[in-house]
């Protein structure tokens, strides 16, 4: 039998050995990655966020692992369980803290548990809850974990889904006229409106990678990052130091779109590169213009996964205006071991009430599709995958 250790920094465990349990498509799952976050401001105790990852072993061969932390409240996750917390304190319970595997800041699905046998994945699982009850934890969380996972959860697992919106190219576009072409009239024309405006503004685009991305780039793109959480009143969590690292460490899943005006940069928004897919996760400008927000957000990383072949393109969380410019809404997936028998059971039926739920606004969503039909029959599928 593998022998179970908690690390409390992914620096007790080399990054060979890490990303030896996972494919490499995925750069949130990366050593380096999850690492850097550790090392350069971005995870503090004060926030709420104390590193705890599972790892399996057999003798010094790592065999299975989930990035997973021990969470003082529900901030930076976007699998919201407030209500849950709230529950659990008018019934005298502490909710925390609580266990969550995830990738912090970032609700994109991915592999969780690293395991390269549907063995060790369950084991983990099994080890995961194992630890929850036997150190008096509420819960443990595994959020935005991929589709072939979910077949390794046991019924103990509460199941929960969410909407996001994904770009795919699935019809072989080669360019982004060839993408318009898909479009009906009017959200095609809108969209053509909306690039126009950002050009007549005399805002022109350089897209660099963690290669060729200057200094001057990573502090200009962190600047953006920051004004957009002061404009929202949040606290930023990622530091330009990670972004420095990123782009030393991980200089190919890096990619950074800059809005420039007479050579200086106005506006950017930063993504990951995966083996397929492009991750858009933060953006921001220092001036208000017509069409920026979308031009730089979602029509550049078009652009970008076109030219590159690229055939998913994920930009973030939330957001119904993104159907309109050719994102579908697609569910995404989270599981919950909950230790209280009694509000496990009661939150089950609350789950499969959302689930409900939110299959049917995905379904509703699914009919505005604004691509023209094919065969009559309407773009998006009627349940969204």
């Amino acid at each position: 039998m593998p022998s179970a250790r908690i690390l409390d920094s992914l620096a007790q465990v080399p990054a060979s050995q890490w990303d030896g349990l996972h494919d490499g498509r995925n750069p949130f799952v990366a050593h380096a990655f999850l690492l850097g976050l550790e090392q350069h401001g971005c995870l503090r105790e004060q926030w709420g966020w104390r590193p705890q990852h599972l790892t399996l072993w057999e003798g010094d061969d790592l065999i299975a692992a989930a990035p997973a932390y021990l969470k003082d409240n529900s901030h930076g996750e976007f699998v919201f369980d407030h209500a849950w917390a709230h529950a659990y304190a008018r019934a005298g319970l502490d909710y925390f803290p609580k266990w969550l595997c995830a990738v912090p800041y970032s609700p994109v699905t991915g592999p969780r548990l690293l395991a390269n046998t549907a063995q060790w994945r369950r084991a983990l699982l099994d080890t995961m809850s194992g630890l929850c009850a036997g150190n008096g934890l509420s819960s443990a969380h595994v959020n935005f974990h991929t589709d072939e996972e979910d077949a390794d959860f046991g019924e103990d697992w509460l199941a929960r889904v969410d909407v996001q919106y994904h770009w795919r190219n699935d019809r072989g576009w080669r360019g982004f006229d060839d993408y318009l072409a898909a479009f009906d009239h009017k959200h095609r024309k809108n969209i053509r409106q909306e690039r126009a405006k950002v050009a007549r503004a005399g805002i022109a685009f350089r897209v660099v990678d963690g290669t060729q991305a200057t200094a001057d780039d990573l502090s200009a793109m962190h600047d953006f990052y920051l004004q957009t959480f002061a404009e929202y009143g949040n606290h930023p969590a990622i530091t330009l130091e990670f972004l420095q690292h990123l782009a030393r460490e991980m200089p190919s899943s890096l990619v950074i779109m800059l809005a420039m005006r007479d050579g200086a940069p106005i506006a950017g928004a930063l993504c990951l590169r995966g083996g397929d897919t492009l991750y858009g996760r933060y953006w921001g400008a220092m001036e208000t213009v017509p069409g920026l927000h979308f031009e730089t957000c979602y029509y550049q990383g078009i652009d970008y996964c076109l030219r590159e072949g690229l055939t998913r393109f994920e930009p973030g969380a939330q957001g119904e205006h993104k159907l309109a410019r050719g994102f579908l809404p697609t569910l995404v997936r989270s599981r919950h071991w909950i230790a209280h028998e009694g509000f496990r059971d009661a939150l089950r039926e609350w789950c499969s009430q959302e689930a409900a739920s939110v299959r049917a606004y995905a379904s509703t969503l699914g009919a505005h599709s604004p691509f023209k039909a094919i065969d009559g029959s309407g773009d998006a599928p009627s349940s969204p995958t």
